[in-house]
């Protein structure tokens, strides 16, 4: 297991992330995500640890709550010494009824970090996220209000999620101006069967030194290895198709990673993983299981290796078509040429 900085704050997490997604989902979408209860959970958070994991996310919507409860409970089961771990939770769903029971505003941020904090058995959380733009809420308000909380010591780093690159610019801009705490770092959806993110993002927080952290870094299972052109595996898609994928060319990734999978000795997902792991950009990369098997099998894609060709021929085979103005910054990038060595 290696270490990344998360973005340019202090931070050092493990490469590979413990989502818990699947932990306390009873009826509904959750339950469709997974049902994971106290015991099982147990065991799949020992088993990351004993990995080398130290970096567990979580939600304060994940299964109306009881994820954090479960994994609060877990650490104490196991006996987590607590600066052990890195602890990241985000907040912005619906949790109650009435306008202001969602959202990104200062008394749903301090009503809800409150909460978090008693579900998950901690003095503070080591990385707060919100989990979503708020279009009524003044970012101005947003950053204040986690500016407050760090100062207080309940939470040590702040984070954004499923934020648009002009909403992490702006925030970051205001952060500065303002002395607030800096984001360290944006999770998003990213994986080689869906490279939207490098359009505009990555670019983005590579300029500001935002670190990323990779949400369903398998596509909701797509590159599980269970999905062929001839036909769809059983799995989490079948009743949940989420998120898009663009089939056509998800199939030409999937082959590839099968053609490689017998003579690298690795399986689809861990390839897929491990070409995440790749990316200079990835700080770290969320895993969600339902099972050891598969946390087992996804903590091997630390170990996979790919040569030159092989990433070539990945990128080759999962780049986006052009876009406006992409193709156009591209076609002008090279007008002036690289600055001759001072003599």
């Amino acid at each position: 297991m290696r270490f990344n900085k998360l973005g340019r704050s202090g931070l050092i997490v493990s490469e590979l992330c413990l989502g818990t997604m699947t932990f306390g989902g009873q009826e509904g979408m959750w339950g469709r995500i997974g049902q994971l209860q106290q015991d099982e959970a147990d065991a799949l958070v020992k088993a990351g640890l004993d990995a080398g994991i130290n970096f567990i996310d979580t939600a304060n919507v994940y299964a109306e709550g009881r994820s954090e409860t479960i994994l609060g409970q877990a650490l104490k089961n196991l006996g987590v010494r607590r600066e052990e771990v890195v602890i990241a939770t985000k907040v912005l769903g619906r949790m109650h009824d009435g306008p202001n029971g969602a959202g990104a505003s200062r008394g749903h941020i301090l009503d809800q970090v409150k909460a978090s904090l008693d579900r998950l058995q901690l003095d503070h959380i080591d990385l707060y996220q919100i989990h979503g733009f708020d279009e009524t809420t003044p970012i101005e308000e947003t950053l204040s209000a986690l500016d407050n909380l760090v100062r207080r010591g309940v939470v040590r780093y702040i984070g954004l999620s499923n934020w648009a690159a002009w909403q992490v610019a702006k925030a970051v801009g205001i952060a500065a101006a303002r002395d607030y705490a800096q984001i360290a770092s944006l999770q998003a959806y990213y994986t080689i069967a869906g490279r939207d993110l490098e359009r505009d993002v990555i670019p983005m927080l590579q300029s500001e030194g935002v670190g990323l952290m990779v949400w369903s870094p398998l596509a909701g299972g797509f590159l599980s290895g269970k999905y062929t052109r001839e036909g769809e595996g059983e799995g989490r898609r079948a009743g949940f198709d989420f998120p898009p994928v663009d089939k056509a060319r998800g199939y030409d990734v999937v082959d590839v990673l099968r053609e490689l999978s017998p003579a690298k000795g690795k399986s689809v997902a861990q390839l897929a993983l491990g070409w995440l792991l790749h990316q200079p950009a990835v700080s770290s990369v969320i895993l969600g299981a339902k099972r050891a098997d598969q946390l087992a099998d996804n903590l091997g894609a630390v170990d996979v290796a790919f040569t030159p060709d092989e990433l070539a021929r990945l990128d080759a085979v999962s780049k986006l078509p052009p876009e406006y103005p992409g193709w156009m910054i591209e076609r002008q990038g090279g007008y002036r040429g690289a600055p001759s060595p001072r003599r």
